[in-house]
């Protein structure tokens, strides 16, 4: 596995202090965050999960903790918009560059407005999809949503 990718160059770029994060990759586990949190022995709060979504029909990514699900009035509502809803997969990968599993906010193809769970914000450090499955960077998560240039706002349910 490289641990170099799109998105750990972004952050090298940008002057992001991290590191990177191996872990085995389970494709048939239920919630891929919480098996990432599992196999990092970390608590799942701190290991925060990418979902590319649309708010009013233009594309957004959201970064959640990987035991919270996303509240669509919620997320809606950070982005000014009136209802948001789940991107499907194959234009999820398409527009980031990245496999399902292994998306990362990070070195998208094509970047979009980004909106971090204003409690992840709370930790010291978190982590986040490196940009492959099976990869985690972990970094400040005041780093990342300035990296971001993301919105802090309440988006979990």
């Amino acid at each position: 596995m490289s641990k170099t990718t799109r998105a750990t160059q972004a952050l090298a770029k940008a002057g992001v202090s991290f590191s990177v994060h191996a872990y085995d990759y389970d494709p048939l586990a239920e919630k891929v965050g919480l098996q990432a949190a599992a196999a990092l022995g970390e608590t799942p709060d701190r290991v925060l999960k990418t979902l590319m979504a649309e708010v009013d029909g233009r594309a957004v990514c959201v970064i959640v903790p990987s035991n919270c699900e996303v509240s669509m009035k919620k997320l809606a509502a950070a982005f000014g918009g009136k209802s948001a809803s789940m991107m499907r997969p194959a234009d999820a990968e398409r527009l980031t560059g990245y496999h399902v599993g292994g998306i990362s906010p990070f070195g998208q193809r094509k970047p979009v407005p980004t909106a971090i769970e204003e409690q992840a914000l709370a930790h010291a450090n978190v982590y986040i999809n490196g940009g492959q499955r099976g990869l985690q960077v972990r970094l400040s998560p005041m780093d990342a949503r300035d990296a971001l240039k993301a919105i802090a706002a309440p988006v979990v349910a």
